[in-house]
């Protein structure tokens, strides 16, 4: 990671200490942008409602309410009039002025605006004192954390997007227009923020998806519920094959259990009352409600409970590619990294707690082979956040201060020992304990979660789950939740955008195209095809009446590894001539030496 770079923080923005972090510094401009965003569509549509208008990670936007301003709908091509005025703005912007106002004051300040009244109420519940944030003429209601000169330090802004966005996220609420920016210091960061953006967008994995024909989704079988195309399914299956067959390697136990359960059993565990709005209704089937589950590890509980366990048994390592369900909202629904059923690379380990240790360094050691053999370079493409519990959270947390001490220190101490790159993120923990979340970064640079091991305490406990000791008592085990490669459906979108679709040869949905040049040729081509699908190799024939040139730029296109080109001589020869989506000639031989080269490139995973 990159050094903090000092900047200096304005005594007339709140005070305090006189430097802060290069990410606050920026955090605080952008806030400053969005205020400007503000002001600017508040006086090109004076009876515009400005609600709310953060920060966010690279840029900043705000929400605005247009209903009584506009009489049809914010595009595109209003950004660069927005833009525009928010230029002609920033020369008076040389400063923010705070002032604390009384609730009445306040609420007479925003009279007209039912959103800013509502947060008023909200503020004066939590207690807390009312400040209002002044630059130029714009006047907003904010908490702070500004730029302290926005004339001299937004050297470069741009608006990127207009978007719908519920009040509050819920959907229960009117949907507002959201617009999202960003801004930099100087021009030059913007144009490299733009490039990256413009680069992001070629490697989206949802337009490479769809040019190579991956999944598709169809709104009369619902939103965020992906259809698996034959190809799609070939490097969905791969990835499940890579994780199962590795995980019995390593000694973990591969079952199946049903994708529904009774409400019951979620209840005991306590994820319904903390998941019940990601979680799909009950469904009423004869006496029994049942729901479609959002995780596993209540039926696999279910089979350690099925027999009585001993010491010697432990770890004992349950796993399963298991189907869940999640209710996510649809303005969050995002191709494949954001859906709402999923295929998670499931396990939960049940241990004696000093064996605690030990499993968590196995499973980084199995989460680290894993992401190697799919490309992601530890503290390059991946690295992991240690993510804590708050002691005062007891609504969110179970509480038992002395056993997350405990947890946090083990995942901290297994960390450290492995010498992975980390950092700590307070209150990110699951309420049943602190967990190590693998985060891997995406095509924009963002960082997603896409693994994790959590260190449960409270669920064994839950479902009394116990197992006989050397002296012959009754113990509880501690379950150690892992995935060892995440949900499917997201570490595909990883992975497609990672290489631009065109994946390792053992990932490809086809891996050789055979292009006979002639009609003559396609008996020679199909006897070759023949002899690669023998061989477990993952071959097509392309049969058109297109010339040998169009057929291999098509193939480039379609990101297949090898091309395999039959004429005259290699029909003659009984060999074949290859070339690689790179471009690159590899000449002529025959085909059991190809087999041997791709062969070698699939178990190897190269």
């Amino acid at each position: 990671m990159e050094p903090p770079t000092l900047a200096p923080k304005s005594s007339k923005t709140g005070g305090g200490a006189f430097f802060m972090d290069k990410q606050q510094y920026l955090n605080n401009l952008r806030h400053s942008c969005a205020h400007l965003l503000a002001a600017a569509v508040t006086e090109l549509w004076p009876d515009t409602k400005p609600t709310i208008g953060p920060a966010i990670e690279n840029g900043f936007y705000y929400d605005f309410d247009f209903s009584q301003s506009l009489k049809r709908a914010l595009s595109e091509e209003d950004l660069p009039i927005i833009e525009e005025k928010m230029r002609q703005l920033l020369p008076s912007w040389d400063h923010f002025e705070k002032r604390e106002v009384s609730p009445e004051e306040a609420k007479e300040i925003f009279k007209d605006n039912p959103y800013k009244l509502e947060l008023i109420d909200e503020i004066v519940a939590k207690n807390e004192p009312i400040t209002l944030y002044k630059a130029g003429n714009f006047e907003d209601l904010c908490r702070g954390g500004h730029a302290e000169s926005p004339v001299t330090e937004i050297g470069a802004l741009k608006l990127l997007s207009i978007a719908g966005a519920y009040w509050r996220g819920s959907e229960k609420n009117k949907m507002l227009t959201r617009i999202y920016g960003t801004c930099f210091p100087t021009q030059q960061e913007l144009d490299n923020y733009l490039n990256q953006l413009e680069e992001a967008k070629k490697k989206d994995h949802r337009k490479i998806g769809q040019d190579l024909g991956l999944f598709v989704f169809s709104d009369l079988v619902g939103k965020g519920l992906p259809l698996f195309t034959a190809k799609g399914a070939t490097v969905r299956r791969e990835l499940e094959r890579f994780a199962v067959d590795e995980e019995i390697k390593r000694g973990y136990q591969h079952v199946i259990t049903p994708p529904l359960a009774k409400v019951d059993l979620y209840k005991v565990s306590g994820h319904y009352p903390y998941y019940k709005g990601t979680m799909y209704p009950p469904m009423k089937i004869d006496e029994e409600e049942l729901i479609l589950r959002p995780m596993t590890c209540p039926h696999h509980f279910m089979l350690y409970k099925s027999q009585m366990r001993s010491y010697k048994d432990l770890p004992l390592k349950i796993a399963e590619v298991a189907q869940q369900f999640r209710y996510e909202k649809s303005g969050e629904l995002s191709g494949l990294t954001r859906v709402r059923v999923f295929a998670l690379t499931d396990s939960h380990i049940f241990c004696i707690p000093n064996q605690a240790k030990q499993v968590i360094l196995e499973v980084l050691d199995l989460i680290d082979f894993a992401n190697s053999k799919l490309g992601f370079v530890k503290g390059q493409d991946y690295r992991y956040r240690l993510s804590l519990g708050d002691r005062k959270e007891e609504k969110k947390y179970y509480k038992d201060d002395a056993a997350w001490d405990k947890a946090e220190n083990i995942l901290r101490e297994v960390l450290t020992e492995a010498k992975a790159p980390f950092y700590e993120a307070p209150n990110e923990a699951a309420f049943y304990g602190p967990k190590i979340d693998v985060q891997i970064k995406n095509v924009s640079g963002k960082e997603e979660t896409a693994f994790t091991v959590q260190y449960d305490f409270v669920l064994p406990q839950r479902f009394h789950l116990k197992y006989i000791d050397e002296d012959g008592k009754e113990k509880q085990p501690i379950v150690i939740h892992r995935s060892s490669i995440g949900a499917i459906e997201r570490t595909m979108a990883f992975l497609i955008e990672k290489y631009g679709g065109a994946f390792p040869v053992w990932l490809s949905p086809v891996q050789v195209q055979i292009i006979p040049i002639a009609d003559r040729h396609q008996d020679y081509g199909q006897k070759v095809l023949e002899q690669l699908k023998s061989a477990n190799i993952k071959a097509e024939i392309d049969k058109r009446q297109e010339s040998m040139q169009a057929k291999i730029r098509d193939a480039q296109n379609q990101k297949i590894p090898y091309m395999i080109i039959v004429g005259d001589r290699e029909q003659n020869e009984n060999k074949i001539a290859v070339r690689t989506r790179a471009g690159q000639d590899l000449g002529v031989s025959s085909i059991e030496d190809f087999l041997t080269r791709i062969n070698s490139e699939i178990e190897s995973k190269a």
